[in-house]
């Protein structure tokens, strides 16, 4: 015996198998289980959290809102229609965006322009 086989457990080859070697066909099926609710509660469910207050948050939007778009630009919000939405990012500059392109929004008086 030495120090490895304290760390890592030795596997020996066994005899011959009888039953053919056919196991429990159910028995893989809690492991799946257990991984596809953990994945829901880790991935899935958080996803579709943001997803909902990203949607709201592009519903409520309306001129006057200083948001940041996907970009990094700050800018503060002129028109809105359904799928666009027109900011000014400094005097006189105005871009128009997809409301898609909007990120968060931000409390008044953070856009200096």
């Amino acid at each position: 015996m030495n120090l490895l086989d304290l760390i890592i457990v030795p596997a020996f080859a066994e005899g011959s198998v009888s039953g053919g070697g056919i196991s429990d066909p159910w028995g893989g099926l809690p492991f799946l289980l257990v991984m596809f609710v953990l994945m829901y509660f880790l991935l899935i469910r958080p996803q579709q959290k943001r997803a909902k207050e990203h949607k709201t948050l592009l519903a409520a939007l309306k001129t006057g809102d200083e948001v940041v778009t996907n970009g990094g630009m700050i800018g503060k919000v002129v028109s809105v229609d359904e799928s666009f939405a027109t900011l000014e990012i400094a005097d006189g500059i105005v871009v128009k965006v997809q409301k898609q392109g909007i990120n968060q929004k931000m409390p008044k008086g953070s856009a200096k322009i």
